[in-house]
C-alpha cells in the first residue's frame, strides 16, 4: 500500500488561490493530491473521491475559474484537461454503483447521455463534457495529444494521470501520455509476425485529427512507437484494424 507523507503538510500548500499572481505549478495542486491518493496505474478508487471534502473544494476552484483570465495558453488548455477528467469522476460518483459510463443515459447514449449533460462549472458557466472536449478542446487548442490524456472513465481509455496537468509541464505531459499510450500492449497491438497493426478505436474516431498534425495516422504512431514498431509501421503493406472499445469501469 502506498504512503502519503505529503498529508502531513501546512493547508497553505493545497490551499488554491484565485489572484492574479498565482504561479501556474500551484493552480491545481489541489487535484494533483487527490489524483495521487485515489489514482494507481490507471485504476481509480472512485468510493475515495467520493468521501473526500477536497474534491469538492477542487471543484468550487473551477467554478471560480475564469480560463479567459489565464494568460498561457498551456495554462488554460491544462485547466480545461483537469475540468473535463475532475467532472468525468464527479459524474461516476454522483451515480454509483456503476458498470460503465454508458450506463448513465437520457435516451440515445452518445446524444443524451453522460457527455450532453451540462454538469460542468468553469468560471460559472455550465458546460457538458462533449462541449469541453469538441468545442473548446479540439476546436481551440487543436493538439491530437489531448486524446491521451482525457478520460472517459473506461478501461480502454488512456490511464489517468496520477497528478494534475499543469501550464509549466503541459507539453512533457503530452509527450508522456502520447508515448505510453501507443506503446501500451493493452491499448494497441503490433502483431510483426501477421502484418497486422491492432490499434485503440480513438485512432479511428479522430484520424482526422491526427491526420492534421501528423499526416496519417501512422505518420503519428511512427513518431511515437518504440524502435521494433517504428520499423514495422514503415512497412506500407501492414494492416491496421481497430479493437473493440471496453467500457467498464476503470475503478478499483
Amino acid at each position: 500500500m502506498r504512503r502519503h507523507f505529503f498529508l502531513l503538510l501546512p493547508a497553505l500548500f493545497i490551499t488554491i488561490a484565485d489572484s492574479e499572481g498565482q504561479q501556474s505549478h500551484d493552480r491545481h495542486a489541489l487535484f494533483s493530491l487527490l489524483l495521487s491518493r485515489y489514482v494507481e496505474d490507471g485504476s481509480v478508487d472512485y468510493v475515495g473521491f467520493s468521501g473526500d471534502s477536497l474534491f469538492q473544494q477542487y471543484l468550487d476552484h473551477l467554478a471560480s475559474t475564469n480560463p479567459d483570465s489565464l494568460h498561457s495558453r498551456d495554462d488554460r488548455l491544462s485547466l480545461w484537461i483537469n475540468a473535463y477528467n475532475a467532472y468525468t469522476i464527479k459524474l461516476i460518483i454522483d451515480r454509483m454503483p456503476l458498470k460503465s459510463i454508458r450506463d448513465i443515459s437520457m435516451g440515445l447514449p452518445f446524444l443524451f447521455g453522460p457527455w450532453s449533460i451540462p454538469l460542468a462549472n468553469v468560471g460559472g458557466a455550465f458546460y457538458t463534457l462533449n462541449e469541453i472536449e469538441h468545442d473548446i478542446i479540439r476546436e481551440e487548442f487543436q493538439d491530437p495529444r489531448t486524446h491521451f490524456a482525457l478520460v472517459c472513465a473506461s478501461k480502454s481509455c488512456p490511464k489517468l494521470r496520477e497528478e494534475a496537468y499543469e501550464g509549466l509541464r503541459l507539453q512533457t505531459q503530452l509527450e508522456e501520455d502520447t508515448q505510453k499510450f501507443i506503446n501500451d500492449p493493452d491499448r494497441n497491438r503490433f502483431d510483426l509476425h501477421g502484418g497486422v497493426i491492432f490499434l485503440s478505436k480513438i485512432f479511428d474516431w479522430y484520424e482526422s485529427d491526427l491526420e492534421r498534425e501528423g499526416g496519417s495516422v501512422r505518420d503519428f504512431l511512427v513518431r511515437y512507437s518504440n524502435d521494433e514498431a517504428r520499423q514495422f509501421l514503415n512497412n506500407p503493406n501492414i494492416e491496421i484494424e481497430y479493437l473493440p472499445y471496453d467500457w467498464s469501469l476503470n475503478g478499483k
